[in-house]
């Protein structure tokens, strides 16, 4: 909240980046008003042609979260689809991981799509469209540790996609990196993963 309240009033002086800066920072904070949202997409409404596709894929998630949290802000169907397309041009590639909690997903009998998108641009690792579910694959660029206990925290950036999925009627459920390496032999991945399904139950 100092952050934003610092950073608002100084808008005429921002740089593309720096409206993509704060507007994502305010979505990943979880605290953000109304207000702070609609000042930012009011001020990038005229200048987003001149943006990057870094900055306006940070405000393209700002826009979702204002929508998803029934924020009133300004848009229209040429930000909304620049912004998108950005957005999916940086989405990551599959890794060797997803790929091998796939493979023992299917071996399961639990059919799904691989890297599924849905039509606001947003990627699922492995999904049952029909029925909105998701698994998320999380490798370790997913997570901040704490210098001070060593713990693993799931990031800004991860924690908002699961909101804006979730505010979009998606259940997701996550396989972490760190939890999946230490399963050694095929019994104890399948019992794993289906405690994972049963998150969807």
């Amino acid at each position: 909240e100092a952050i934003a309240a610092a950073a608002l009033p100084r808008l005429g002086v921002f740089k593309s980046q720096d409206f993509a800066n704060i507007g994502w920072a305010l979505a990943c904070s979880e605290c953000a008003t109304s207000e702070q949202v609609a000042v930012i997409l009011d001020a990038v409404m005229n200048r987003f042609p001149r943006f990057d596709d870094i900055s306006l894929s940070q405000l393209y998630q700002l826009w979702l979260y204002a929508r998803s949290e029934h924020l009133p802000s300004s848009s229209s169907p040429r930000f909304e689809d620049r912004s998108r397309q950005a957005y999916m041009r940086l989405s990551s590639t599959p890794s060797a991981l997803q790929r091998d909690v796939s493979g023992a997903l299917s071996a399961m009998g639990w059919t799904h799509d691989f890297e599924h998108v849905t039509g606001e641009g947003l990627s699922l690792d492995l999904a049952r469209p029909s029925l909105k579910q998701g698994l998320e694959v999380d490798g370790p660029s997913h997570y901040l540790r704490d210098t001070e206990t060593g713990r693993l925290a799931v990031n800004g950036a991860t924690r908002l996609k699961t909101r804006l999925l979730e505010g979009l009627g998606w259940t997701v459920a996550r396989v972490p990196f760190y939890e999946w390496r230490r399963l050694k032999s095929e019994p104890e991945r399948r019992r794993y993963l289906e405690e994972k399904l049963a998150e969807f139950a």
